[in-house]
């Protein structure tokens, strides 16, 4: 494809809550972002490449809020123990699996994970990492296979504790030296966070150093807040304070940050999250795969807070999510329709709100001046598709049909199903068996 070109006769979804859907309209892209939306007549005199989308949605490409590209190589994994409870999970299999990760696994994981997303229309994620035997570069690692598929992503490398202060220091310096990277490369495509694990499973003394880097770096943290109620309880027991004021404490919440899950962040919490301008990731499908419960979305919108949606790797298909979302917030509220608005808003909405605070305004819309990341879905509805229904199309149909082509700045990595990277896609998977293979021995 060139670097100029108009895309026409398909329906576009701007994700703009203003002016959401664009019938008989065409999209002009040149150098990789949205220059104009606007009828055809109106690029009758340009000259450049025309791009068919009839019986086609054209919609932003979607964001994943909260991911783990490590996790790729435990499909079909079989050998953990049954756990009980969450804690358990985390001990038998997650925490078991990444101190088996080498430099080559990181690499291959994130690869596999990132053509699946192509595939799904997933165009931005947001990565949260832990190889605790393969830290060092772990995060340039990554970023290989996202620069490489052309994707974006942001990537934090998970600090905890439990492996030990050195562990923990070298976790510290991968993300400080990851955060100055992005800030003196600068450019479009790859962002960092402070990652940590969970704050049960980090110190004081931890936290303290993680908050000077946060100040000096002005960057925001990535953690998981408050999974478990195990979480709260451990805070509280050592330290006299539930996780988002311990956090806060140090400083550690600030408009920049993500905090994933938090299924069992009280009220008072909540507020203190909402005042601080931090956003909460939902992870619904993780959730209930780890019986640990479900996040209260209601509760969260009614104090402010940009929720999020995630998938904790349990998937890269972000309209699977949000429709677990939906079905796991009926039951939560105990009323079949209740949260809809809350639900839907977490993909459509509030995932763009989260990117653009890294990636710019426009970033997860389809609006003049945004990049041109965009998807083009097999989707010819059959009952009309207009400002009031659109959201329900999303959920209830589009959810159900294919990707066709996807585009990331205006370059096409997908079209017309097939992969149009430079990668060989069956010698990558053949890798990664053979890796996996590996991993499971030493697991």
């Amino acid at each position: 494809m060139t670097n100029t070109y108009i895309i026409k006769c398909g329906t576009i979804l701007t994700f703009d809550p203003m002016d959401p859907v664009r019938h008989h309209e065409c999209i002009l892209v040149e150098g990789g972002r949205i220059i104009q939306i606007a009828p055809e007549a109106e690029f009758s005199l340009i000259e450049c490449e025309r791009i068919d989308a009839t019986d086609k949605v054209v919609m932003p490409g979607l964001i994943n809020s909260h991911h783990h590209f490590y996790s790729s190589l435990v499909t079909g994994l079989g050998k953990a123990a049954p756990s009980a409870d969450f804690n358990e999970v985390l001990q038998n299999l997650w925490w078991r699996l990444d101190k088996k990760l080498l430099a080559e696994d990181n690499y291959i994981s994130a690869m596999v994970s990132i053509l699946t997303a192509i595939r799904k229309g997933t165009t931005t994620i947001i990565d949260h990492h832990a190889s605790p035997f393969a830290i060092t570069g772990s995060l340039s690692q990554i970023a290989k296979a996202v620069t490489e598929t052309g994707i974006r992503a942001s990537l934090a490398y998970e600090v905890s504790d439990r492996d030990g202060e050195a562990k923990c220091a070298e976790g510290i310096a991968e993300n400080a030296d990851w955060i100055r990277t992005c800030h003196m490369q600068g450019g479009n495509q790859l962002r960092g966070l402070f990652g940590m694990h969970a704050a049960f499973t980090l110190g004081d003394k931890t936290l303290d150093t993680v908050a000077t880097l946060v100040q000096e770096l002005g960057c925001g943290t990535h953690i998981h807040a408050a999974e478990a109620d195990s979480d709260e309880q451990y805070n509280l027991k050592h330290y006299g304070l539930r996780v988002a004021h311990r956090l806060d404490s140090f400083g550690l919440i600030n408009p920049l940050s993500i905090l994933a899950h938090g299924v069992y962040l009280d009220d008072d919490e909540l507020e203190l999250i909402g005042n601080r301008g931090a956003a909460i990731v939902t992870n619904p499908q993780s959730n209930l795969n780890n019986a640990v419960g479900i996040a209260n979305l209601v509760n969260m919108q009614e104090r402010g807070i940009c929720i999020g949606l995630g998938t904790d790797a349990m998937t890269v298909n972000m309209l699977e999510e949000l429709r677990v979302a939906m079905w796991a917030q009926h039951l939560r509220q105990a009323n079949p329709t209740a949260a809809f608005m809350e639900v839907a808003s977490t993909l459509l909405f509030n995932n763009p709100a989260i990117a653009q605070k890294y990636w710019g305004e426009g970033h997860g819309q389809l609006v003049q001046g945004a990049a041109a990341d965009l998807i083009f879905v097999d989707y010819d509805p059959h009952t009309p598709l207009n400002n009031e229904t659109w959201i329900g199309h999303v959920i209830y149909g589009i959810s159900q049909a294919a990707v066709d082509s996807t585009i990331v700045g205006g370059k096409f990595l997908m079209w017309n199903r097939e992969l149009l990277l430079d990668i060989d896609e069956a010698e990558i998977k053949a890798k990664s068996r053979e890796l996996a293979g590996k991993l499971w021995e030493r697991f």
